[in-house]
């Protein structure tokens, strides 16, 4: 989902994105959702694939993010990692998927305290996490875009023209473009922090911004309906002065790597049938943003 978003150590934050819709049932699913898992496996590799098919049902931790893991309107669990979730996990022996609603800076103390089994919150891959958790391949690649007002005014197409254009820059809670900004030599203390795009949307069409950065799927969703702003055509951050891709996957405890074994074994039929794909294609997701990375590639950094 990459500089980290910040606050994946428990501090306080929410989401990369986050919209209304799924936010209100977040009461009554996270009720069921605050006893803890099973104690940490100890056996080589992990035993909790054997415990989840005993018991036939995971429990995944998902951060009320549109379209990566959310409740939707109806209260049902959706989203492109739970949609994904609920296919591999079929296919390995366990039948049911139960969420637990979470703020994504706790998603990881979450999971390496057993709140959860799995992270299904299409979490970017980045060096610092994979410090703490284990990640399977990843699902999707995304690159960045900007929100800014129709006809892009300003000519804000990366984060360097931000800095040279003193434009007014928001970004989302915890989000990696607030490190890709200060990288670019946008200082940190100038940014506006927002909860998600949908106020970074607010933000530009009521001119408190110039430009609000997300990743280029939320960025193109969310002003689909805007008469007063768009979305810039997508592009790479720049890390340590090369463009950058991000990835995001599915998040395991350190000690399960048989549990992740196996499920990347199924994400790959998958990528390979195209199944994959059309999976996360509902979403707004396209071909474009399917990848050949690895998770061994994005922990490197």
């Amino acid at each position: 989902m990459a500089p980290p978003r910040t606050n994946d150590a428990g501090k306080p934050g929410t989401t990369r994105r986050s919209l209304l819709a799924g936010v209100a049932a977040f009461g009554a699913l996270g009720a069921a959702g605050c006893s803890r898992v099973a104690t940490a496996s100890t056996a080589p590799g992990g035993d909790l694939l054997n415990r989840l098919k005993a018991q036939g049902v995971v429990r995944l931790g998902i951060a009320g993010e549109i379209p990566f893991g959310y409740i939707d309107k109806n209260g049902n669990l959706t989203g492109e990692a739970p949609e994904l979730a609920k296919v591999i996990f079929k296919r390995l022996g366990v039948d049911r998927v139960q969420p637990v609603p979470t703020e994504f800076g706790s998603l990881i103390p979450g999971l390496n305290s057993q709140q959860f089994d799995v992270v299904s919150a299409g979490m970017y891959i980045n060096p610092e996490r994979c410090r703490q958790v284990i990640f399977a391949d990843p699902d999707y690649q995304m690159l960045d875009a900007f929100i800014v007002r129709k006809g892009n005014p300003k000519g804000l197409h990366t984060y360097k023209d931000v800095v040279e254009k003193k434009a007014k820059f928001a970004t989302g809670t915890g989000y990696a473009e607030i490190q890709y900004a200060v990288e670019a030599g946008y200082k940190e203390s100038d940014i506006l922090i927002v909860p998600d795009q949908v106020a970074g949307l607010n933000a530009v069409e009521a001119g408190r911004v110039d430009v609000f950065a997300g990743t280029a799927l939320t960025a193109r969703e969310v002003v689909r309906k805007s008469s007063r702003a768009e979305a810039t055509r997508p592009f790479a951050p720049l890390v340590k002065g090369r463009p950058h891709i991000d990835g995001g996957g599915f998040a395991f405890r350190p000690t399960e790597t048989r549990l992740r074994d196996a499920f990347n074994a199924e994400l790959k039929k998958m990528k390979a049938s195209g199944e994959l794909f059309r999976i996360l294609r509902p979403f707004g997701f396209t071909r474009a943003e399917m990848t050949d990375l690895t998770a061994k590639e994005l922990c490197r950094g």
